[in-house]
């Protein structure tokens, strides 16, 4: 993995390590920097993003790390990493402590090849970009290859600092854009997809759910062939049906919410054995809502409210409560 001091690149997912001189030491003080890709995932069965290099944009440097592999794009199929699984793209590269931004590249593709980016849903394998291009702070204008390369810009400022510093970059697929128009590919927008968190805040959410609330879900849906169930995690006081003291839980969307909706923060498949997993939850309390539609909530559309609505949470877990590096278990149909 090569390190060069110039303009930024980009960065998916990450986990720091940090480390430094003591406070009485002329040295300057350095943290490891490490990267590494997880996600929420969608209803696809196959997101893979071809990486080349992520950035790190401090106050006066930025760090550039090249993670293609004996040249070739590192492409990372983030259904493989779910929950508490990540991929490391950046291990133990050495910055001085401060705050910086991130900004990862990733190859878009709009054709479908199977050596870029790509999504495979209902078989069909369908190109993937980021909408955002361009420099990192315009650290890196002049290079041709950022100009053409999609980008994810996290401009929220994170810090390394000595000591130990993790974080995770989580992609919440579940907000991918599908092919639309004369637009065959899905489309990625980093400011609804990626989030950055720091390992050391966050726990575990793991849960099930029995077949019963699973079997009843489908029933009022219809029995759907295709109908596939999911988790959406919600900000404490979130309920199904809403009150005037608590919002409701809604869908994804990009409409606006209503004053008495709230929207989710992510979701987690449920596998043919009932289990879900959320990984890397800030340490709070939320509320979870269980659903047997998954497949029906378009990540543009409002899919709850109207004439046309088509998705709906058919169960509801209050008082979830996340304590820093522990797993807090849950279980839909337990009582």
């Amino acid at each position: 993995m090569n390190l060069a001091k110039t303009a930024l690149s980009s960065a998916l997912v990450l986990a720091l390590a940090g480390c430094g001189g003591s406070d009485d030491d002329n040295t300057a003080k350095t943290g490891q920097f490490s990267l590494g890709v997880s996600d929420s995932p969608a209803l696809a069965t196959n997101v893979t993003i071809a990486f080349d290099r992520v950035v790190l944009k401090g106050s006066s440097e930025s760090y550039t790390f090249d993670v293609t592999e004996e040249g070739e794009l590192k492409q990372v199929n983030l259904l493989d990493y779910q929950g508490q699984e990540v991929e490391t793209l950046v291990s133990g590269q050495e910055v001085p402590v401060g705050e910086y931004q991130m900004c990862i590249y990733m190859k878009n593709d709009t054709t479908g090849a199977d050596d870029t980016s790509f999504v495979i849903a209902e078989e069909a394998m369908k190109g993937l970009i980021s909408n955002s291009q361009g420099s990192c702070g315009n650290a890196d204008s002049e290079d041709q290859a950022v100009k053409e390369e999609g980008r994810i810009f996290l401009n929220k400022k994170f810090p390394i600092a000595v000591g130990d510093n993790r974080f995770v970059a989580e992609f919440n697929l579940a907000k991918l854009q599908p092919p639309k128009g004369n637009k065959d590919y899905w489309v990625l927008k980093p400011t609804d997809v990626v989030r950055i968190e720091n390992v050391s805040d966050v726990g575990t959410i793991s849960g099930s759910v029995d077949s019963r609330i699973t079997a009843d879900c489908l029933v009022e849906a219809g029995d759907d062939a295709d109908n596939r169930s999911a988790v959406y995690l919600y900000r404490a006081g979130a309920t199904l049906d809403g009150s005037e003291n608590a919002a409701k839980m809604a869908d994804f969307r990009d409409a606006p919410y209503t004053t008495l909706e709230t929207a989710p923060i992510a979701s987690a498949r449920v596998d043919e054995e009932g289990k879900f997993e959320f990984g890397f939850v800030v340490a709070s309390d939320y509320a979870l809502g269980y659903t047997c539609v998954a497949q029906k909530d378009d990540p543009v559309a409002d899919d709850m409210n109207g004439e046309e609505a088509s998705f709906f949470l058919f169960d509801a877990i209050d008082n979830v409560v996340v304590e820093e590096n522990s797993t807090t278990e849950v279980a839909f149909g337990s009582n």
